[in-house]
């Protein structure tokens, strides 16, 4: 049997709610909608840690921060790291990367916004051992990006939405890999390996969307543990009213490359995913790095790879994190279903973790380490001392902290024991 073909789309800043299948009333996602229709969807599904550059490079290598080099967010990973690509280029893959990198040198004193960032070069001993590499350092430019590598040479600046400027050089790349003649189909091209590594829906919210204009911050549905009055909500109607349009503008190009003629779909898996989410008001709070619910829930679709699913949408609400993906594609490509992670002392957890302090307007002020279940989330600070616990399964919301409620501290026991935390 052929070995599949298998695609990741990586976004950064969607949060897990953030898509109409997950009934977002404020999500226009057409294109993931009918993504999801034929893909299991890990409703549980959690980044690692819910900061750029931490979570990139332990999705990457299968290694959580700092264990796998980055440990501050200007460091980059570390030229010597192994990553998925390795592992599936010494399978036999074609391996290619399209669009924002963020594991590479960047000068902390320079603008994070701008070109500055944006044309940096990543030397090739630091594209993670991708034979194509095609893309940005950084920058957070939403329109014109600029780009450089294998098939852009030096940098440049290159016209339109980001979003769909790294679709469309990705979805050139994924024709060429795709058989024009019987023969071709028979003797068949080496299978491929692909990331298309996204920014959007990330700030600044305010950059024009591809044509998809803000809706009007009014009409925005606020989640209950957002404040429904005042300072905060007004911010988090006014950014949200830009999020949204980003997302459905990166919706729209995501579905270019899921275009049948692109992406192959009876010989391609589908990874649908995003680095981390953003609080957007939540309990007060912006941005990410926060343990809650927002900036650590990512949406995860996987199509293509289990026949549970054989065209139909598939519920699976295992604790799967960003760590999963090289494991799990190291054993599609070998024929494998991926092997069930087993529980620690009969608690099965996902741990999460801020490695460090980033220190940037509105993000996390400190370091926390935590362990999450289906029904319950723990916290802890540096030290070891409780900073939140909260039963997920009657307060979903997060709004209430237990950590400091004797009458459960032994269930908190349980899960830092099984945690490690």
């Amino acid at each position: 049997m052929a070995r599949p073909n298998i695609l990741w789309i990586v976004t950064t800043q969607w949060r897990a709610q953030a898509c109409g299948y997950a009934g977002d009333p404020n999500a226009h996602t057409p294109h993931l909608d009918a993504l999801v229709a034929a893909s299991v969807n890990y409703t549980q599904a959690v980044t690692p840690h819910p900061f750029g550059p931490f979570a990139r490079a332990a999705m990457l290598t299968g290694v959580p921060s700092p264990e796998n080099g980055v440990c501050d967010y200007f460091d980059p990973l570390p030229t010597g790291a192994r990553t998925i690509a390795h592992e599936l280029g010494a399978r036999g893959y074609a391996t290619a990367f399209f669009g924002k990198w963020h594991l590479w040198r960047r000068d902390p004193a320079a603008p994070l916004v701008g070109e500055a960032h944006a044309k940096i070069v990543v030397p090739p001993e630091a594209r993670g051992g991708f034979e194509t590499w095609d893309g940005f350092e950084g920058g957070f430019l939403l329109n014109d990006p600029w780009m450089h590598g294998s098939r852009t040479g030096a940098p440049r600046k290159l016209t339109g939405y980001q979003s769909d400027v790294v679709c469309e050089r990705a979805a050139g790349w994924l024709r060429e890999q795709t058989p024009t003649s019987n023969r071709q189909a028979t003797e068949r091209r080496r299978p491929w390996f692909a990331v298309v590594s996204l920014e959007p829906p990330h700030p600044p919210y305010d950059a024009p969307a591809a044509g998809v204009a803000p809706r009007e911050p009014g009409e925005i549905v606020l989640a209950p543990n957002v404040p429904p009055e005042g300072e905060i909500a007004a911010r988090a109607r006014h950014e949200l009213a830009g999020y949204y349009a980003h997302i459905e503008a990166t919706d729209r190009a995501i579905g270019q490359i899921l275009l049948p003629e692109v992406t192959d779909r009876e010989m391609t898996i589908v990874v649908f995913t995003s680095v981390h989410g953003d609080m957007h008001g939540a309990h007060g709070l912006f941005r990410k790095g926060w343990p809650h619910e927002e900036a650590v829930r990512v949406p995860l679709l996987v199509r293509g790879a289990d026949q549970r699913n054989s065209g139909l949408r598939v519920l699976d609400s295992a604790l799967v994190s960003l760590l999963d993906l090289p494991r799990w594609s190291m054993a599609w490509a070998d024929g494998r279903q991926p092997e069930t992670r087993k529980p620690k002392h009969g608690i099965d957890a996902q741990c999460i973790s801020m490695p460090s302090v980033v220190a940037l307007p509105h993000q996390c002020d400190r370091t926390w380490r935590g362990a999450r279940t289906a029904t319950q989330k723990l916290v802890v600070n540096a030290d070891g001392s409780p900073w939140v616990f909260f039963d997920l399964a009657n307060d979903p919301l997060e709004m209430r902290n237990l950590a400091e409620d004797p009458a459960h501290a032994a269930e908190m026991a349980a899960l830092r024991a099984a945690a490690g935390l």
